[in-house]
């Protein structure tokens, strides 16, 4: 079994996640934020992922501080989970509709950290969430799980429905990538390391 643990304490918030890329998509996330709760919900299931993570973070401030906390915790533990990165297919894409909106990920685990995100204009918030935050808990995933990472909204007008796509279609794209290939010798890159 591939699974990260890990808990980072700061001034501002405490996070615990551990994440079990082999798992069956069973969840337990109680992040103080509940949309965050529903979409951390739906990427695990999605990418069929176990997933536990809790945070008590500072939200009487707002929710800033545990967004992106919990972002670089869950992407430490998934570069946890990878270990040597040895077998694994390494790129994941996937493009998910949901009603009037179609949402594209595409990754690679390829050490190198980078996102670009294309999301359009969204409402300033969907339930208790801030949604300039969906950027920066992505921010804060790829840069230390060591992915390059692209998010585009390619079409869509309901915020909710455009943040869902995106948790969805990351699980998907991320299990695609994490997969172990038999026919995969050692690092899936020419340069032997990733």
């Amino acid at each position: 079994m591939r699974i990260g643990k890990l808990n980072r304490t700061t001034n501002e918030t405490r996070v615990d996640v551990e994440l079990n890329l082999d798992g069956a998509g069973v969840s337990k996330i109680d992040s103080g934020i509940g949309f965050l709760d529903h979409m951390l919900n739906l990427f695990a299931a999605h990418g069929r992922f176990d997933l536990q993570v809790t945070c008590a973070g500072d939200l009487e401030v707002d929710g800033h501080h545990s967004v992106e906390d919990i972002g670089i915790t869950l992407g430490a533990a998934l570069k946890e989970a990878l270990g040597d990165k040895r077998g694994i297919t390494r790129y994941g894409t996937f493009f998910l509709p949901m009603d009037e909106t179609l949402a594209a990920v595409s990754l690679d685990i390829s050490g190198r950290p980078f996102l670009v995100c294309e999301v359009g204009e969204l409402a300033p918030m969907v339930g208790d969430f801030d949604t300039q935050l969906t950027e920066e808990f992505l921010r804060a995933f790829a840069f230390n799980a060591g992915l390059t990472l692209h998010v585009q909204i390619v079409h869509g007008k309901n915020s909710h429905h455009k943040i869902e796509a995106i948790f969805k279609a990351l699980g998907h794209a991320l299990k695609t990538a994490v997969t172990i290939d038999e026919n995969i010798r050692g690092v899936p890159s020419t340069k032997g390391v990733l």
